[in-house]
């Protein structure tokens, strides 16, 4: 039987929060589970473009990384796109108000998923999504 659970959920002038920026939820693979969600205002300030990038700097090889941008993430990214870029998100090209979603399995760029609209007009036309199979174990 496959259960379906809502794990992360934001909104731009809907019920829940607008998270804005660049939002990373760490997942157990093993348990199918979250362990930890982070949100990184990148539109707001360059620390916290820093701090995403020391965020995923001290992440462990292996564990698995869920990237999901909202609202505007590219205003002050760009001391983060190094630490992406690691990871086999590359986002450089991605334009105001567009927007990326990905999967990363630290220390195995090669094993990324990653969905990209490139400006504001691409992104409320076709906004990324991705689908990702994790095998647990219960």
């Amino acid at each position: 039987m496959n259960n379906v659970y809502t794990v992360w959920e934001a909104s731009y002038r809907g019920p829940a929060p607008n998270l804005r920026g660049v939002n990373i939820l760490l997942v157990d693979p093993f348990k199918c589970s979250l362990l930890e969600s982070r949100n990184f205002d990148t539109l707001a300030s360059s620390a916290a473009a820093t701090e995403l990038s020391t965020y995923l700097q001290q992440v462990s090889d292996g564990d698995i990384i869920v990237g999901v941008t909202a609202d505007e993430p590219t205003g002050k990214l760009a001391s983060a796109l190094p630490a992406l870029q690691q990871l086999g998100v590359d986002v450089s090209d991605v334009q105001r108000r567009g927007s990326f979603v990905f999967v990363a399995q630290k220390g195995f760029p090669a094993n990324t998923k990653l969905r990209k609209t490139l400006n504001e007009q691409e992104s409320k036309r076709h906004k990324p999504r991705i689908s990702v199979s994790i095998a647990g174990i219960n």
